[in-house]
């Protein structure tokens, strides 16, 4: 087995075994970036959230059921 000492080298193959992985599994990368954006759609809700007055149960239930 062969030590890389050389960063450029060792970047290279890097690079090549994130772009195998990713074309080898792209439905598993899909999902994760779906994930990834929607986790920081939450965290940006929840922090919009926090800056609004509270609102009751049954007006966020009419938003949702269409009814506001």
């Amino acid at each position: 087995m062969e030590i890389i000492t050389d960063s450029n080298k060792l970047k290279e193959i890097f690079k090549q075994a994130i772009i195998e992985a990713i074309e080898e599994k792209k439905d598993m990368v899909h999902d994760l970036l779906v994930d990834a954006l929607e986790d920081l759609a939450m965290i940006h809700a929840i922090q919009q959230g926090e800056k609004t007055g509270a609102v009751s149960r049954n007006e966020v239930f009419g938003i949702l059921e269409g009814k506001a």
